[in-house]
């Protein structure tokens, strides 16, 4: 996975039939108080900005999501929100992520060394991804965000103490956010508390908003806050079992 020092190469995806697992919901979300939200409609509130809002008000309306879990990763303000299938809050924390701007992956790059993927490759890409819980070369628990690009999302990695990862997840400002090699890191008691019961025996989405470009030229379907009464009322549902990767 990017963003650790395992190789290249992931070892597994979840399989796209599960049984069905339970959804819990936790109320402190992140290590630090900096950037500890409690799982209300408040938090929610406070913490996102119009485009998550916009992301999650069309999800809900559309039922893009086919009433499975869902995340909604912003790039901008460097912050992850978990969903329940109902679009309630479950959780939301800062996170790390790709050092380099950008909202696009360099085709082949899973399958590349770290060693070999240069600063300006390291994006973390925006979109619209099926994912599960798996596991990396290293054995370590991820949710796989972009498995053919290697990305994931996975409790911060602290292997490497001069990139200070902690110290940045626990400050106020998203600016000294940019670190990772692409994957999306959290705080192990976010991930543990939040993302693992949300997508426990099953599967979701993870919207992550593009940071250059408009929203519906990354995420394909969505068409902006002025059209969500239209199209709530005749989009149909989605097939998200469609083209889940497999190893």
């Amino acid at each position: 996975m990017r963003g650790s020092n395992s190789t290249r190469k992931v070892s597994s995806f979840a399989p796209a039939v599960f049984a069905v697992g339970l959804c819990l919901s936790v109320s402190v979300l992140s290590t630090s108080p900096a950037k500890a939200q409690t799982a209300s409609a408040d938090a929610w509130g406070r913490q996102a900005s119009q485009q998550a809002a916009q992301v999650r008000e069309w999800v809900i309306a559309t039922g893009d999501n086919s009433g499975l879990p869902f995340v909604i990763i912003d790039k901008v303000q460097a912050k992850v929100f978990v969903f329940a299938g109902d679009g309630q809050i479950q959780g939301s924390a800062a996170a790390l992520l790709g050092v380099a701007r950008g909202d696009t992956t360099v085709a082949g790059i899973g399958e590349r060394e770290l060693s070999t993927i240069r600063p300006e490759e390291r994006t973390t890409p925006a979109g619209r991804f099926i994912s599960a819980l798996g596991r990396d070369l290293a054995n370590k628990d991820v949710l796989w965000v972009d498995y053919a690009a290697s990305v994931s999302l996975h409790a911060v990695v602290t292997s490497n103490p001069k990139e200070h990862r902690l110290q940045r997840l626990a400050t106020a400002s998203p600016l000294d956010n940019r670190i990772s090699f692409g994957c999306i890191n959290v705080p192990p008691e976010f991930f543990e508390g939040v993302v693992r019961p949300a997508f426990a025996g099953t599967y979701g989405i993870v919207y992550v908003l593009p940071e250059l470009a408009p929203i519906s030229q990354a995420i394909a379907g969505y068409a902006g806050a002025d059209a969500l009464a239209g199209r709530a009322a005749s989009a149909p549902m989605r097939k998200t079992a469609e083209g889940i990767p497999t190893p």
